[in-house]
């Protein structure tokens, strides 16, 4: 599998005959995600997260997840340091379920469990949580990932659901951020979308009812109310990337699954 889930560099399908000796050592180590400006949200993270990130969306067309925003420039995440250390209450799910991922089929309807090969916690020395026995069944340890994982895809379909109902009521339009970092200098960030609070207020009471039994309303005020973190992102920025005034960082660099 190519690099093309923003921080995997080479997921492979995990099976005992390849991995039977296979362990993973993880810890607070995040510099794997340290170069991307954000990663997809889950709609049931949208509580949790939207206390220390922007809310945005990203993607085209009928493809739209929502993404946590982590930097204000391409490839820089403002909450991993140097050290690897992950700088915020909560961490997103996507980088938690790190180094595995499910990976599906043409049709959407099989999944695979795969992990990353190029993640240093990965070793035959014994280092870290086995992840088959000595007879190569299946430890406590994996099965533990692929309950994390099977909740994940659930949480993927219903923030799908989530997206699919914001285009249909044509809530959601294009937005820029401007930044101005503490040296003065300035950034302006697009490719993301904002739910217009405009067009929101002008919903039916039908239309506000169908978003508020299921609790897609309060994700509504979630996303809306977390757009004060822009500033606060921003001022974890170390003025050092040689970057024009008001220059242009695409949000969302990366695929969504």
């Amino acid at each position: 599998m190519a690099k093309q889930l923003l921080i995997y560099e080479r997921a492979v399908p995990v099976n005992s005959g390849q991995h039977g000796d296979l362990s993973v050592k993880s810890g607070a180590d995040y510099g794997f995600a340290r170069g991307v400006n954000s990663v997809p949200l889950m709609a049931a993270e949208f509580e949790s997260a939207c206390g220390e990130y922007a809310i945005v969306f990203a993607g085209q067309g009928k493809e739209i997840t929502p993404v946590a925003l982590l930097g204000v420039r391409d490839n820089e995440n403002l909450y991993v340091d140097a050290k690897g250390a992950w700088n915020a209450k909560y961490i997103p799910a996507f980088v938690r379920r790190y180094p595995f991922v499910f990976s599906r089929d043409d049709k959407g309807e099989t999944f695979t469990l795969c992990v990353d090969e190029e993640f240093h916690g990965v070793n035959r020395a014994g280092l870290g949580e086995r992840l088959f026995d000595a007879a190569g069944e299946r430890t406590q340890y994996l099965k533990t990932v692929l309950g994390f994982l099977q909740a994940y895809e659930a949480q993927f379909e219903a923030t799908g659901a989530f997206c699919r109902r914001l285009l249909e009521l044509n809530l959601l339009e294009p937005m820029r951020a401007d930044f101005t970092l503490r040296s003065g200098r300035r950034l302006t960030m697009g490719g993301f979308m904002s739910v217009n609070r405009d067009r929101l207020r002008a919903l039916s009471g039908e239309a506000l009812a169908r978003l508020a039994a299921p609790g897609e309303l309060d994700l509504i005020y979630a996303h809306l109310h977390s757009q004060r973190n822009f500033s606060a992102t921003a001022d974890r920025a170390l003025d050092t990337a040689p970057v024009p005034e008001a220059a242009s960082a695409g949000a969302a660099n990366g695929a969504a699954a």
